[in-house]
């Protein structure tokens, strides 16, 4: 079965950077979207199997809330894992994260490898 990934992220370097990335995976379809928004809008139209969730972005809807809307939604709560990226690593914005109810937190910059391992082990696959 092909896994669906969305990236959500507002800057296009970091989006190419994780597409990249995830390249080797030949069964996932990656999707990206810009902000908070898009992100929210395209996981509810995808349905993805996993979010990569960047936590600080523009406009109405920021990472912690998309992954709020996410893990609220009766359609995606139980099938979207979200991993939330982000620069900031102190203690409240890791508890932040736990109350929204993200499945891993990865701090900027990240390396790919770690990125690699923690999307096989969301999306339940074995190196």
């Amino acid at each position: 079965m092909t896994a669906r990934i969305l990236i959500v992220d507002d800057q296009p370097d970091i989006r190419k950077l994780i597409r990249l990335t995830l390249q080797h995976l030949d069964d996932a379809d990656v999707f990206e979207a810009e902000n908070g928004a898009e992100g929210w809008h395209r996981a509810r139209d995808l349905k993805p199997d996993l979010m990569l969730l960047d936590v600080m972005m523009p406009g109405e809807l920021d990472g912690y809330q998309v992954c709020d809307k996410v893990k609220h939604d009766p359609d995606l709560k139980n099938r979207t894992k979200v991993i939330l990226l982000t620069a900031r690593a102190q203690k409240e914005d890791l508890e932040q994260g736990a109350k929204v109810g993200c499945d891993a937190y990865l701090t900027k910059a990240f390396s790919p490898l770690k990125l690699l391992d923690m999307v096989d082990d969301m999306l339940g696959r074995t190196v």
